[in-house]
């Protein structure tokens, strides 16, 4: 299997970092987590570059490029570690609504890939923990349309969001609509999160809906596997950023007039972090390969790469701060920022035990990614 990137990758790999480099430098960062997360802006900048239809069919104004173009961005966003929903708005909302109807699709899908309307997953549920066949969301049909009552949590973005992607049950299974966050009976609760980003409590009380798919519990699975497929390339983007990062520090500072790199005992812990990258690198590109497998390959796959990412970030996270000392936790300084969103995405769509299980569950008589 040949896993080198293309020349047309390559650039967009170069193109993507070349932005960050010149336009989010770190306190650019800091500044939007300290003054609670909004991120609308980075998003619409996103879109100048036309990153935002990148899984948008070309039909409807976008690029219509696949999983690895995806994957390449969203490492070089981790490693920049841009506080933008781009996985939710640009890849996992063009998924879901190219499963809608030919109107839904055109109203839709080319605001999506011109950034002017961000449309988010809005799945998760109290007491659904990370399940998702099951949400006590309902939706009843009434004067020829749909309403949904029930509350999501965790919604990212959700207060800057325009509309939401709401898996519901109608009494014949989960089925997935659209809810613009516009309409009567939709109250939002923003707030910020622990990585320096904005979720929000979205709670629909007869909320007008429209039906994306009757496949709710099918689509819906695509999508988080796509998150997760995202969520892991950040990870590794991140990691890798946070490892030189390391380097750099154990280079410049001394102790007892030597530098930290000269201690055998610290360079082996750079060693390990290496291989912890290295592992996740390889995990990330199995999950993405998966994404256009069957069902139950695709599941397995994604489960396994979310495991190996888990126990990777919390790794390298944790080794980071401990090479650092002191220094490592505090808000002023980088390494604990790309930390706190290595600890809050491997919290994002299950975390490691969750997946450790759904790995178990589907080994069946075999083990192994390539069983």
């Amino acid at each position: 299997m040949d896993f080198d990137f293309t020349d047309d990758q390559q650039s967009l790999r170069d193109a993507v970092r070349r932005w960050v480099d010149k336009a989010f430098a770190f306190e650019r960062r800091h500044s939007i987590a300290r003054a609670g997360g909004f991120s609308r802006a980075v998003y619409g900048e996103l879109a100048e570059l036309g990153l935002c239809g990148l899984a948008v069919p070309e039909s409807q104004g976008g690029l219509g490029f696949g999983p690895v173009e995806a994957m390449v961005v969203m490492e070089e966003l981790g490693r920049g570690l841009v506080p933008a929903p781009y996985a939710q708005g640009a890849l996992i909302a063009p998924a879901a609504l190219a499963q809608g109807s030919a109107d839904l699709q055109a109203h839709w899908l080319a605001r999506v890939a011109d950034a002017s309307a961000l449309v988010v997953l809005a799945h998760q549920e109290r007491s659904g923990r990370f399940r998702l066949d099951q949400t006590l969301t309902r939706a009843h049909e009434a004067s020829g349309g749909w309403r949904l009552d029930g509350t999501k949590s965790v919604v990212p973005a959700g207060d800057e969001a325009d509309a939401f992607l709401v898996p519901a049950h109608s009494g014949h299974g989960i089925q997935l609509f659209l809810v613009e966050r516009s309409v009567p009976g939709v109250s939002v609760r923003g707030y910020a999160t622990h990585d320096g980003a904005r979720a929000a409590e979205v709670h629909l009380a007869g909320a007008p809906a429209r039906l994306v798919t009757r496949e709710g519990q099918f689509v819906l699975e695509q999508l988080v596997d796509i998150g997760i497929a995202a969520a892991c390339a950040e990870g590794v983007g991140l990691m890798e950023r946070l490892l030189e990062i390391t380097v750099e520090h154990l280079n410049t500072r001394q102790q007892f007039g030597v530098a930290l790199s000269g201690f055998q005992a610290l360079r082996h812990r750079v060693a390990d972090m290496k291989m912890q990258l290295e592992l996740a690198r390889s995990m990330s590109y199995l999950a993405t390969l998966r994404l256009g497998d069957a069902a139950d390959l695709r599941r397995r796959a994604v489960s396994q790469a979310k495991v190996q990412l888990g126990q990777s970030m919390r790794f390298v996270g944790q080794q980071a701060v401990q090479l650092h000392g002191g220094i490592g936790v505090t808000d002023e300084y980088i390494a604990s920022h790309y930390f706190k969103r290595l600890t809050v995405l491997e919290l994002t769509f299950g975390d490691t035990l969750h997946h450790l299980g759904e790995v178990s569950a589907r080994m069946q008589e075999s083990a192994g990614a390539f069983a």
